[in-house]
């Protein structure tokens, strides 16, 4: 199979997300402008212009009708697609670094960084269905990690949240009430800065890549180490194959 080359942005890639049909494939970078592109013959589609900073991170909705787009300005952006039309735009004090959706599309997972006096948070948002409804309140704030969080996602259910990042510790949080449900030990845990982390398509394992050479695969229930796979250099990236027993490193 000839490799694709997808030409368009003109700083440096920061996160890559298909969509849930793979038929789209969405492309974060530190040049402000999100796009999208056709995956199978790597045709720019469109681009999403509003953010004034390097866009972090993306999530798109089951449906592949709406698109959150995280970023340095200190904002989370709600989007159409197809249009590419802003439909909502979430304000914090400090940088976005992770979103997703729930599954349903009713709830989304943000993260933002520690930034002057803030410490790092997990925001849980609601998503309205009619976007001239939309509110910019929480329906929940989590605090408490040291350091940035690099990802949180949802737990089966969206009955948990899982997030991971610079203590280098892995937390399941109760998703209603923000209580601290599991961590992570020192012994099987990481020992250096959590970069990525990546969910089974059922919900049932996780995947964490980290800077100290290694990532490690998690029972989602019990947070217990299943396995760790070494590698020669720092892991900046993982994710899992939805199809296959497949799992991949960068």
């Amino acid at each position: 199979m000839r490799p694709i080359l997808m030409k368009g942005h003109e700083r440096p890639l920061t996160f890559l997300k298909y969509n849930r049909d793979g038929d789209l494939l969405f492309s974060c970078a530190k040049d402000h402008t999100p796009t999208v592109w056709f995956a199978d013959n790597g045709e720019r589609l469109g681009t999403y212009r509003g953010h004034n900073g390097a866009v972090w991170t993306c999530d798109v909705s089951r449906d592949s009708m709406r698109l959150l787009t995280g970023s340095a300005d200190q904002t989370v952006k709600l989007w159409n697609v197809q249009t590419g039309t802003q439909l909502y735009t979430f304000n914090f004090g400090s940088p976005a670094r992770s979103v997703e959706f729930a599954v349903g599309d009713k709830l989304a997972i943000i993260t933002t960084d520690p930034f002057m006096e803030l410490t790092s948070a997990i925001h849980v948002k609601r998503i309205a269905k009619d976007p001239t409804e939309q509110t910019e309140e929480s329906v929940l704030v989590i605090k408490g990690p040291q350091g940035r969080i690099n990802r949180a996602v949802w737990g089966p259910l969206n009955s948990t949240i899982i997030s991971a990042g610079e203590d280098t510790v892995i937390r399941i949080w109760d998703s209603e009430t923000g209580k601290l449900l599991r961590e992570s030990d020192k012994e099987s845990g990481h020992k250096k800065t959590i970069t990525s982390l990546a969910k089974a398509a059922d919900g049932s394992h996780f995947l964490t890549g980290s800077l100290d050479k290694s990532a490690k695969l998690w029972d989602t229930r019990t947070l217990t180490l299943i396995k760790t796979y070494g590698t020669e250099r720092p892991v900046n990236a993982v994710t899992m194959s939805p199809l296959l027993d497949h799992i991949s490193i960068q």
